[in-house]
């Protein structure tokens, strides 16, 4: 399942919205890596991507958002990571970049969301 119908299926009404940002990273992430493995082909590979971009740019408008209450430093970072992921997601569409850069930001982030999760 892929784009916007998955991300519809992870939303569980009990989920915070860190572990629901958690879900859709993982599955996002998860398109990534199947999209760069050997022997997928290039609609794969676009699909994943786009995906990514559009989970980021929902990340980006809620930054940016006056209801948002994280800390103004820590938007900010984030808010750079999404443009970051744009910029780099018109390169893979390019085929001047791979998937790995996209799929460590993921990562990270998702890192960062768990670590938070088990210290509240």
């Amino acid at each position: 399942m892929k784009g916007y119908a998955a991300y519809a299926r992870v939303q569980p009404t009990n989920d915070s919205h860190r572990d629901l940002e958690y879900k859709v990273l993982g599955q996002v992430t998860g398109a990534l890596i199947e999209a760069s493995a050997e022997g997928s082909q290039l609609s794969e590979r676009y699909d994943a991507a786009l995906w990514n971009e559009k989970v980021w740019h929902v990340f980006r408008c809620d930054l940016s958002s006056k209801e948002n209450k994280l800390p103004d430093d820590l938007k900010a970072s984030l808010i750079s990571l999404a443009i970051w992921v744009s910029k780099e997601t018109c390169r893979v569409l390019d085929n001047s970049a791979g998937l790995d850069g996209l799929i460590n930001i993921n990562r990270q982030i998702m890192a960062g969301l768990n670590s938070r999760a088990q210290t509240t």
